[in-house]
């Protein structure tokens, strides 16, 4: 356990350290700051059932900068290391790849984390000023947030099995934008559901994060897509840690 707090310190001490989170910190508050701002002016047109929380975490200002966060936050995990050769020590030390692997995830979901953190303040200024809820239930709140969560873990281990699989970031940072791309299309499956039974709209709940979202975001918290998020996780984390020992076998 010492050793992975070693590893992951490092990798958070070197996020940091770099202008590249302070500058996606930045945009990513600029653009959800004014998309709360214009979900807010539009609900004061007159009465709606839609909340503040469903109009922040359904909009398009809210999907396009989260889909770019994951291509920059990983591509450079594993990509960069093996181009600069600084990988070397890792694999010669005393360290087990799974320690890697493991510290590399923790340490850029904790930069994710803190990246969405300050967005929960806008909730709060709304109350303060307006002395009104931004949800109609507490778990409206808590289901947005685990939601946001979820699919972080997810497609930040997807970010990270494709960074370990090449030493160019910008081959890794496309991928990883291609791969989320297409989970987060399957939301058109929506629109078939209807013709093609409960099968499709079941499976279209489980792994649409549009449908899932719009669920999360009124307080319905359904169990399949958290299990289906975290055995994506672990699966992608899986085939990470054998793209890294395979680079050891070969080297």
């Amino acid at each position: 356990m010492r050793v992975f707090w070693i590893l992951w310190k490092r990798e958070v001490g070197s996020s940091f350290k770099t202008p590249m989170a302070w500058v996606i910190l930045f945009f990513l508050l600029l653009v959800t700051g004014f998309n709360f701002y214009a979900g807010v002016s539009v609900l004061n047109h007159g009465p709606t059932e839609v909340t503040v929380v469903e109009s922040f975490f359904n909009t398009i200002f809210f999907w396009f900068p989260f889909l770019l966060l994951f291509p920059l936050l990983t591509m450079r995990l594993y990509s960069e290391e093996y181009r600069s050769g600084t990988v070397e020590p890792l694999m010669t030390a005393l360290v087990r790849d799974t320690q890697v692997v493991l510290a590399k995830f923790f340490g850029v979901l904790f930069l994710y984390a803190v990246l969405w953190l300050p967005t929960a303040l806008y909730f709060v200024i709304f109350w303060l000023q307006t002395r009104l809820t931004a949800a109609g239930a507490t778990g409206a709140y808590f289901g947005a947030y685990l939601l946001l969560l979820l699919m972080g873990m997810f497609y930040l281990a997807l970010g990270c099995l494709c960074s370990s699989l090449t030493r160019h970031q910008i081959t890794a940072a496309v991928t990883t934008l291609a791969l989320i791309s297409l989970f987060f299309l399957t939301g058109l499956l929506t629109f078939l559901s209807g013709s093609v039974g409960t099968l499709m709209q079941g499976i279209t709940v489980t792994i649409s994060p549009i449908e899932q979202m719009t669920q999360f975001s009124r307080g319905i918290i359904d169990t399949r897509p958290i299990v289906w998020y975290l055995v994506m996780t672990g699966l992608c984390l899986f085939f990470t840690l054998h793209s890294f020992q395979s680079r050891r076998w070969r080297k």
